[in-house]
Protein backbone atom coordinates (compact mmCIF):
# COMPACT_ATOMS: atom_id res chain seq x y z
CA UNK A 1 0.00 0.00 0.00
CA UNK A 2 1.58 3.50 -0.73
CA UNK A 3 2.27 6.08 1.35
CA UNK A 4 0.37 9.51 1.13
CA UNK A 5 2.11 11.80 3.27
CA UNK A 6 1.31 9.06 6.51
CA UNK A 7 0.81 5.77 6.59
CA UNK A 8 -2.13 4.19 4.70
CA UNK A 9 -5.09 2.52 7.38
CA UNK A 10 -7.25 0.65 4.46
CA UNK A 11 -10.46 -0.45 4.91
CA UNK A 12 -12.85 -3.07 2.65
CA UNK A 13 -12.34 -2.09 -1.18
CA UNK A 14 -14.94 -2.00 -3.64
CA UNK A 15 -15.80 -3.57 -7.40
CA UNK A 16 -18.92 -1.99 -7.49
CA UNK A 17 -20.37 0.86 -5.84
CA UNK A 18 -24.28 1.00 -6.65
CA UNK A 19 -26.65 1.35 -9.14
CA UNK A 20 -30.20 2.23 -9.85
CA UNK A 21 -29.12 -0.84 -13.28
CA UNK A 22 -26.50 -2.79 -13.91
CA UNK A 23 -24.89 -1.46 -16.69
CA UNK A 24 -23.02 -4.79 -17.96
CA UNK A 25 -25.05 -7.48 -16.58
CA UNK A 26 -28.29 -5.47 -16.90
CA UNK A 27 -29.96 -3.84 -19.11
CA UNK A 28 -31.27 0.03 -18.57
CA UNK A 29 -28.69 2.87 -18.10
CA UNK A 30 -30.37 4.67 -15.81
CA UNK A 31 -28.57 5.85 -12.48
CA UNK A 32 -25.67 3.93 -11.31
CA UNK A 33 -23.58 4.20 -8.63
CA UNK A 34 -22.04 1.17 -9.52
CA UNK A 35 -21.38 -1.99 -12.18
CA UNK A 36 -22.88 -5.02 -11.68
CA UNK A 37 -20.37 -8.04 -10.64
CA UNK A 38 -17.66 -6.09 -10.46
CA UNK A 39 -17.97 -4.40 -14.19
CA UNK A 40 -18.14 -0.81 -15.06
CA UNK A 41 -21.18 0.75 -17.10
CA UNK A 42 -20.87 -0.46 -20.55
CA UNK A 43 -22.49 2.60 -23.34
CA UNK A 44 -24.57 0.61 -25.83
CA UNK A 45 -24.36 1.93 -29.35
CA UNK A 46 -27.72 3.29 -30.84
CA UNK A 47 -28.95 -0.09 -31.99
CA UNK A 48 -30.69 -1.11 -35.40
CA UNK A 49 -33.86 -0.92 -36.32
CA UNK A 50 -36.21 -3.56 -34.98
CA UNK A 51 -36.73 -6.48 -37.58
CA UNK A 52 -39.46 -7.12 -39.92
CA UNK A 53 -42.26 -9.71 -38.92
CA UNK A 54 -41.08 -12.92 -39.32
CA UNK A 55 -42.17 -15.77 -41.03
CA UNK A 56 -44.45 -18.15 -39.26
CA UNK A 57 -43.12 -21.42 -37.45
CA UNK A 58 -43.29 -24.76 -38.80
CA UNK A 59 -45.54 -26.14 -36.30
CA UNK A 60 -48.60 -23.65 -34.96
CA UNK A 61 -46.72 -21.16 -34.10
CA UNK A 62 -49.80 -20.07 -31.42
CA UNK A 63 -48.71 -22.96 -29.09
CA UNK A 64 -44.55 -22.90 -29.82
CA UNK A 65 -43.23 -20.56 -27.25
CA UNK A 66 -39.91 -22.58 -27.12
CA UNK A 67 -37.61 -20.56 -29.74
CA UNK A 68 -35.17 -17.09 -30.23
CA UNK A 69 -37.36 -14.15 -29.94
CA UNK A 70 -35.69 -10.40 -30.39
CA UNK A 71 -37.00 -7.03 -30.10
CA UNK A 72 -35.61 -3.43 -29.35
CA UNK A 73 -36.09 -1.59 -25.53
CA UNK A 74 -36.26 2.11 -26.48
CA UNK A 75 -34.48 4.56 -24.20
CA UNK A 76 -34.83 7.89 -23.75
CA UNK A 77 -30.41 7.84 -24.41
CA UNK A 78 -30.01 4.35 -26.40
CA UNK A 79 -31.65 1.62 -27.48
CA UNK A 80 -31.03 -2.06 -27.09
CA UNK A 81 -31.62 -5.10 -28.75
CA UNK A 82 -32.43 -8.26 -26.65
CA UNK A 83 -32.61 -11.70 -27.64
CA UNK A 84 -34.72 -14.07 -25.42
CA UNK A 85 -34.41 -17.87 -26.30
CA UNK A 86 -36.90 -20.06 -24.94
CA UNK A 87 -36.57 -23.86 -24.25
CA UNK A 88 -38.22 -26.22 -23.03
CA UNK A 89 -37.26 -29.45 -21.01
CA UNK A 90 -38.61 -33.04 -21.91
CA UNK A 91 -41.01 -32.28 -19.11
CA UNK A 92 -42.14 -29.28 -20.44
CA UNK A 93 -40.68 -26.78 -18.26
CA UNK A 94 -39.38 -23.23 -20.06
CA UNK A 95 -36.57 -21.28 -19.42
CA UNK A 96 -35.18 -18.48 -21.03
CA UNK A 97 -32.28 -16.77 -21.50
CA UNK A 98 -31.75 -13.16 -21.84
CA UNK A 99 -28.61 -11.13 -24.09
CA UNK A 100 -28.23 -7.53 -24.39
CA UNK A 101 -26.18 -7.84 -27.36
CA UNK A 102 -25.63 -4.08 -27.28
CA UNK A 103 -24.16 -4.34 -24.20
CA UNK A 104 -21.32 -7.03 -24.89
CA UNK A 105 -24.09 -9.63 -24.28
CA UNK A 106 -22.44 -12.46 -25.94
CA UNK A 107 -22.66 -14.04 -21.75
CA UNK A 108 -26.57 -14.69 -21.45
CA UNK A 109 -28.36 -14.03 -18.48
CA UNK A 110 -30.55 -17.48 -17.40
CA UNK A 111 -34.14 -16.26 -16.09
CA UNK A 112 -35.27 -17.48 -12.50
CA UNK A 113 -39.05 -18.51 -13.85
CA UNK A 114 -40.61 -18.73 -16.96
CA UNK A 115 -44.43 -19.82 -17.97
CA UNK A 116 -46.35 -19.96 -21.11
CA UNK A 117 -50.38 -19.79 -20.39
CA UNK A 118 -53.00 -18.60 -22.53
CA UNK A 119 -50.47 -17.08 -25.25
CA UNK A 120 -49.29 -14.95 -21.93
CA UNK A 121 -45.56 -15.19 -21.60
CA UNK A 122 -43.83 -14.29 -18.54
CA UNK A 123 -40.45 -14.53 -17.09
CA UNK A 124 -38.21 -13.06 -14.25
CA UNK A 125 -34.51 -12.54 -14.20
CA UNK A 126 -33.73 -12.19 -10.86
CA UNK A 127 -29.99 -11.22 -11.50
CA UNK A 128 -30.87 -8.07 -12.91
CA UNK A 129 -34.60 -7.66 -10.85
CA UNK A 130 -36.22 -7.75 -14.10
CA UNK A 131 -39.17 -9.05 -15.37
CA UNK A 132 -41.10 -9.80 -18.33
CA UNK A 133 -44.94 -10.27 -19.65
CA UNK A 134 -46.24 -9.92 -22.58
CA UNK A 135 -48.80 -11.39 -25.08
CA UNK A 136 -48.60 -13.17 -27.70
CA UNK A 137 -50.26 -12.18 -31.67
CA UNK A 138 -53.11 -14.56 -32.82
CA UNK A 139 -50.83 -15.40 -35.79
CA UNK A 140 -47.81 -16.06 -33.73
CA UNK A 141 -45.03 -14.12 -35.06
CA UNK A 142 -44.69 -11.45 -32.19
CA UNK A 143 -45.11 -10.99 -28.55
CA UNK A 144 -46.44 -7.33 -27.30
CA UNK A 145 -45.12 -6.39 -23.77
CA UNK A 146 -43.54 -4.87 -20.93
CA UNK A 147 -40.13 -5.22 -19.61
CA UNK A 148 -39.80 -4.34 -15.79
CA UNK A 149 -36.81 -3.37 -14.39
CA UNK A 150 -36.88 -0.42 -12.19
CA UNK A 151 -39.95 1.45 -11.03
CA UNK A 152 -41.43 1.97 -14.84
CA UNK A 153 -42.05 -0.74 -17.27
CA UNK A 154 -40.91 -0.05 -20.84
CA UNK A 155 -42.34 -1.59 -23.65
CA UNK A 156 -40.54 -4.83 -25.87
CA UNK A 157 -42.07 -5.92 -28.71
CA UNK A 158 -40.69 -9.19 -29.25
CA UNK A 159 -40.90 -11.23 -32.68
CA UNK A 160 -39.90 -14.76 -33.42
CA UNK A 161 -36.70 -14.55 -35.49
CA UNK A 162 -36.00 -16.55 -38.59
CA UNK A 163 -32.25 -17.81 -39.56
CA UNK A 164 -32.79 -15.23 -42.07
CA UNK A 165 -33.75 -11.91 -39.20
CA UNK A 166 -32.17 -13.55 -36.35
CA UNK A 167 -29.57 -10.82 -34.45
CA UNK A 168 -25.76 -11.99 -34.12
CA UNK A 169 -25.12 -12.68 -30.41
CA UNK A 170 -21.32 -11.62 -30.07
CA UNK A 171 -19.37 -14.53 -28.50
CA UNK A 172 -19.01 -14.63 -24.49
CA UNK A 173 -15.60 -12.40 -23.29
CA UNK A 174 -12.73 -14.58 -22.77
CA UNK A 175 -12.17 -15.15 -18.52
CA UNK A 176 -9.79 -12.92 -16.92
CA UNK A 177 -7.91 -14.67 -14.66
CA UNK A 178 -7.36 -12.83 -11.39
CA UNK A 179 -4.33 -10.80 -10.74
CA UNK A 180 -1.45 -12.01 -9.35
CA UNK A 181 -2.25 -11.98 -5.80
CA UNK A 182 0.99 -9.90 -4.73
CA UNK A 183 0.85 -7.86 -7.78
CA UNK A 184 1.48 -3.95 -6.89
CA UNK A 185 -0.61 -2.03 -9.52
CA UNK A 186 -1.08 1.03 -11.05
CA UNK A 187 -2.55 2.82 -14.27
CA UNK A 188 -0.41 2.44 -17.37
CA UNK A 189 -2.48 4.61 -19.04
CA UNK A 190 -5.42 6.52 -17.73
CA UNK A 191 -7.62 8.89 -19.40
CA UNK A 192 -9.67 11.72 -17.40
CA UNK A 193 -11.95 13.55 -19.08
CA UNK A 194 -15.07 16.02 -17.53
CA UNK A 195 -18.31 14.28 -17.56
CA UNK A 196 -20.78 14.79 -20.20
CA UNK A 197 -23.55 17.44 -18.74
CA UNK A 198 -26.73 16.07 -17.63
CA UNK A 199 -26.14 12.23 -18.47
CA UNK A 200 -27.06 10.10 -15.52
CA UNK A 201 -25.23 7.55 -13.99
CA UNK A 202 -22.45 7.00 -11.01
CA UNK A 203 -20.34 4.42 -11.17
CA UNK A 204 -16.95 2.47 -10.42
CA UNK A 205 -15.33 -1.09 -11.99
CA UNK A 206 -14.02 -3.01 -14.72
CA UNK A 207 -15.26 -3.51 -18.58
CA UNK A 208 -13.25 -6.25 -19.65
CA UNK A 209 -9.36 -5.03 -18.65
CA UNK A 210 -10.28 -1.15 -18.65
CA UNK A 211 -10.84 0.29 -15.26
CA UNK A 212 -14.12 2.84 -16.10
CA UNK A 213 -15.96 5.16 -13.98
CA UNK A 214 -18.62 7.48 -14.81
CA UNK A 215 -19.79 11.10 -13.12
CA UNK A 216 -17.31 10.17 -9.98
CA UNK A 217 -16.20 13.65 -8.32
CA UNK A 218 -12.82 14.15 -6.66
CA UNK A 219 -14.63 12.87 -3.03
CA UNK A 220 -16.16 9.89 -4.53
CA UNK A 221 -12.24 8.68 -5.97
CA UNK A 222 -11.41 9.25 -2.11
CA UNK A 223 -13.75 7.51 -0.94
CA UNK A 224 -13.55 4.61 -2.97
CA UNK A 225 -9.54 4.24 -2.81
CA UNK A 226 -9.59 4.40 0.72
CA UNK A 227 -12.97 2.78 2.08
CA UNK A 228 -14.28 5.90 3.53
CA UNK A 229 -17.43 8.12 3.58
CA UNK A 230 -17.28 11.66 1.99
CA UNK A 231 -17.87 12.88 5.96
CA UNK A 232 -14.50 11.16 6.80
CA UNK A 233 -12.65 13.68 3.66
CA UNK A 234 -11.81 16.83 5.71
CA UNK A 235 -10.37 20.27 3.93
CA UNK A 236 -11.44 19.24 0.59
CA UNK A 237 -11.88 22.04 -2.03
CA UNK A 238 -15.45 23.68 -3.14
CA UNK A 239 -15.04 21.44 -6.11
CA UNK A 240 -14.26 18.11 -5.08
CA UNK A 241 -17.81 17.41 -5.12
CA UNK A 242 -19.14 19.54 -8.39
CA UNK A 243 -16.94 18.67 -10.79
CA UNK A 244 -17.55 15.37 -12.52
CA UNK A 245 -14.90 12.95 -14.22
CA UNK A 246 -15.09 9.73 -16.60
CA UNK A 247 -12.00 8.01 -16.18
CA UNK A 248 -10.76 5.25 -18.17
CA UNK A 249 -7.53 3.26 -17.07
CA UNK A 250 -5.81 -0.24 -18.31
CA UNK A 251 -3.50 -1.60 -15.76
CA UNK A 252 -0.16 -1.97 -16.43
CA UNK A 253 -0.12 -5.57 -14.72
CA UNK A 254 -2.05 -8.42 -16.89
CA UNK A 255 -5.36 -10.02 -14.60
CA UNK A 256 -8.61 -8.52 -12.70
CA UNK A 257 -7.63 -7.15 -9.52
CA UNK A 258 -8.80 -7.96 -6.47
CA UNK A 259 -10.22 -5.10 -4.41
CA UNK A 260 -7.59 -4.40 -2.57
CA UNK A 261 -5.61 -3.62 -5.83
CA UNK A 262 -8.34 -1.94 -7.07
CA UNK A 263 -7.85 0.43 -4.23
CA UNK A 264 -4.08 1.19 -5.16
CA UNK A 265 -4.58 1.66 -8.68
CA UNK A 266 -6.76 4.98 -7.30
CA UNK A 267 -4.94 5.74 -4.79
CA UNK A 268 -1.79 6.13 -7.44
CA UNK A 269 -3.97 7.78 -9.71
CA UNK A 270 -5.25 10.80 -6.98
CA UNK A 271 -1.16 11.06 -6.52
CA UNK A 272 -0.17 11.25 -9.83
CA UNK A 273 -2.82 13.62 -11.63
CA UNK A 274 -4.59 14.98 -8.52
CA UNK A 275 -1.27 15.54 -6.87
CA UNK A 276 -3.10 14.32 -3.74
CA UNK A 277 -1.55 14.79 -0.38
CA UNK A 278 -3.24 14.46 3.14
CA UNK A 279 -2.70 13.02 6.68
CA UNK A 280 -4.75 11.11 8.87
CA UNK A 281 -6.77 12.11 12.41
CA UNK A 282 -9.00 10.34 14.86
CA UNK A 283 -12.33 12.41 15.12
CA UNK A 284 -15.29 11.96 17.08
CA UNK A 285 -17.98 11.25 14.22
CA UNK A 286 -21.82 10.23 13.74
CA UNK A 287 -22.19 7.25 12.60
CA UNK A 288 -24.80 4.05 11.09
CA UNK A 289 -24.21 0.86 13.30
CA UNK A 290 -25.34 -2.02 11.72
CA UNK A 291 -26.21 -4.83 14.30
CA UNK A 292 -28.22 -8.49 14.29
CA UNK A 293 -31.93 -7.48 15.15
CA UNK A 294 -33.01 -9.87 18.22
CA UNK A 295 -35.02 -12.60 16.16
CA UNK A 296 -31.42 -13.15 14.35
CA UNK A 297 -30.47 -12.91 10.83
CA UNK A 298 -32.46 -13.67 7.37
CA UNK A 299 -30.11 -13.58 5.00
CA UNK A 300 -29.35 -16.39 2.53
CA UNK A 301 -25.46 -17.54 2.65
CA UNK A 302 -24.14 -17.45 -0.77
CA UNK A 303 -22.73 -20.36 -3.04
CA UNK A 304 -20.38 -18.04 -4.91
CA UNK A 305 -16.19 -18.51 -4.17
CA UNK A 306 -14.42 -15.80 -2.09
CA UNK A 307 -12.86 -14.26 -5.34
CA UNK A 308 -15.93 -14.41 -7.48
CA UNK A 309 -17.24 -10.88 -8.77
CA UNK A 310 -19.52 -9.10 -5.96
CA UNK A 311 -22.87 -7.29 -6.78
CA UNK A 312 -24.67 -4.28 -5.16
CA UNK A 313 -26.77 -2.51 -7.70
CA UNK A 314 -30.01 -0.21 -7.42
CA UNK A 315 -32.63 -0.63 -10.92
CA UNK A 316 -34.74 2.08 -8.48
CA UNK A 317 -33.37 4.04 -5.51
CA UNK A 318 -34.49 1.64 -2.15
CA UNK A 319 -34.87 -1.62 -4.58
CA UNK A 320 -31.15 -3.21 -4.09
CA UNK A 321 -29.97 -6.80 -4.71
CA UNK A 322 -26.84 -7.75 -3.28
CA UNK A 323 -24.60 -11.21 -3.81
CA UNK A 324 -21.13 -12.21 -2.78
CA UNK A 325 -20.65 -9.57 0.00
CA UNK A 326 -19.50 -9.68 3.56
CA UNK A 327 -21.43 -7.62 6.77
CA UNK A 328 -18.29 -5.23 5.97
CA UNK A 329 -18.63 -5.16 2.29
CA UNK A 330 -22.81 -3.96 2.79
CA UNK A 331 -21.68 -1.69 5.18
CA UNK A 332 -18.77 -0.08 3.41
CA UNK A 333 -21.58 0.15 0.14
CA UNK A 334 -23.92 1.25 2.13
CA UNK A 335 -21.46 4.48 3.49
CA UNK A 336 -20.91 4.95 -0.26
CA UNK A 337 -23.51 5.27 -2.16
CA UNK A 338 -26.61 5.69 0.17
CA UNK A 339 -26.42 7.05 3.96
CA UNK A 340 -25.78 10.62 5.04
CA UNK A 341 -22.48 9.68 7.49
CA UNK A 342 -19.86 7.00 7.99
CA UNK A 343 -21.51 3.36 8.22
CA UNK A 344 -20.46 0.83 10.16
CA UNK A 345 -20.13 -3.05 10.92
CA UNK A 346 -21.03 -4.44 14.34
CA UNK A 347 -23.21 -7.82 13.69
CA UNK A 348 -19.99 -10.24 14.04
CA UNK A 349 -21.07 -12.08 10.89
CA UNK A 350 -17.98 -13.46 8.62
CA UNK A 351 -20.06 -15.11 6.07
CA UNK A 352 -20.93 -13.52 2.34
CA UNK A 353 -24.06 -12.97 1.64
CA UNK A 354 -26.80 -12.91 -0.96
CA UNK A 355 -30.06 -10.96 -0.62
CA UNK A 356 -32.59 -8.77 -1.89
CA UNK A 357 -33.82 -5.42 -0.04
CA UNK A 358 -36.55 -2.74 -0.67
CA UNK A 359 -37.39 0.33 0.88
CA UNK A 360 -39.15 3.58 0.60
CA UNK A 361 -36.26 5.88 0.78
CA UNK A 362 -36.31 9.48 2.43
CA UNK A 363 -34.65 12.41 1.56
CA UNK A 364 -31.43 12.11 3.72
CA UNK A 365 -30.06 9.15 1.72
CA UNK A 366 -28.72 8.65 -1.92
CA UNK A 367 -27.65 12.54 -1.51
CA UNK A 368 -24.46 11.00 -3.35
CA UNK A 369 -26.57 10.80 -6.82
CA UNK A 370 -28.07 14.26 -6.03
CA UNK A 371 -25.37 15.53 -8.52
CA UNK A 372 -26.50 13.54 -11.66
CA UNK A 373 -30.48 14.46 -10.92
CA UNK A 374 -31.43 11.51 -9.20
CA UNK A 375 -32.93 12.09 -5.55
CA UNK A 376 -35.71 10.12 -3.59
CA UNK A 377 -39.25 10.10 -4.37
CA UNK A 378 -41.27 12.69 -2.29
CA UNK A 379 -42.84 10.65 0.92
CA UNK A 380 -45.96 8.53 -0.37
CA UNK A 381 -49.73 7.86 1.00
CA UNK A 382 -49.31 3.83 -1.11
CA UNK A 383 -50.23 1.33 1.60
CA UNK A 384 -48.43 -0.72 -0.44
CA UNK A 385 -45.17 1.04 -0.67
CA UNK A 386 -42.42 -1.01 1.08
CA UNK A 387 -41.09 0.61 5.15
CA UNK A 388 -38.62 2.77 5.41
CA UNK A 389 -34.92 1.69 5.81
CA UNK A 390 -34.39 0.86 9.30
CA UNK A 391 -38.11 -1.74 8.98
CA UNK A 392 -36.93 -2.98 6.31
CA UNK A 393 -33.20 -4.36 7.45
CA UNK A 394 -35.16 -5.70 10.34
CA UNK A 395 -38.39 -7.47 8.66
CA UNK A 396 -36.17 -8.85 5.40
CA UNK A 397 -32.82 -8.94 6.16
CA UNK A 398 -33.01 -9.23 10.79
CA UNK A 399 -30.82 -6.34 10.72
CA UNK A 400 -30.93 -3.43 12.68
CA UNK A 401 -29.13 0.10 12.24
CA UNK A 402 -28.67 2.75 14.93
CA UNK A 403 -27.11 6.09 14.83
CA UNK A 404 -24.45 6.56 17.02
CA UNK A 405 -21.41 8.38 17.97
CA UNK A 406 -17.87 7.12 17.56
CA UNK A 407 -14.27 7.41 16.88
CA UNK A 408 -13.43 7.27 13.61
CA UNK A 409 -10.70 7.51 10.44
CA UNK A 410 -10.43 10.88 8.63
CA UNK A 411 -8.08 12.15 5.92
CA UNK A 412 -7.18 15.76 5.94
CA UNK A 413 -6.12 17.06 2.91
CA UNK A 414 -2.81 19.23 2.31
CA UNK A 415 -2.59 19.55 -1.16
CA UNK A 416 -4.80 18.93 -4.12
CA UNK A 417 -5.48 19.98 -7.41
CA UNK A 418 -7.24 19.57 -10.35
CA UNK A 419 -6.56 16.17 -12.55
CA UNK A 420 -3.42 17.10 -15.11
CA UNK A 421 -3.98 17.02 -18.74
CA UNK A 422 -4.13 13.69 -20.33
Amino acid sequence: MMNLGSECKPRPRRTVLLGLACFAAGLIPVVSLAPCAGQAPAQAPAASPAPAASQAAAVNPAKKIDDTWQGTLHLPQTNLRLVVKISKSDAGALSATLYSIDQGGGQGIPSSAASFQDGELKFSVDAISGTYDGKMSADGKSIAGNWTQGPNPLPLLLERATPETEWTIPPPPPPVKPMAPDANPAFDVATIKPSAPNRPGKGFGFRGTQFVTLNTNLNDLIAFAYGLHSKQIVDAPAWSDSDLFDIVGVPDTPGRPDLKQMGIMVQKLLTDRFKLQFHHEQRELSVYAIGVAGGGQKMTKTQAASNDPQAFFFVALGDLTVRNMSMKDFASWMQSGVMDRPVVDQTGLTDRYDFKLKWTPDQSQFGQFRSTGAVPSPPTDDPNAPPGLYTALQEQLGLKMEAKKAPDDVIVIDRIEKPSAN
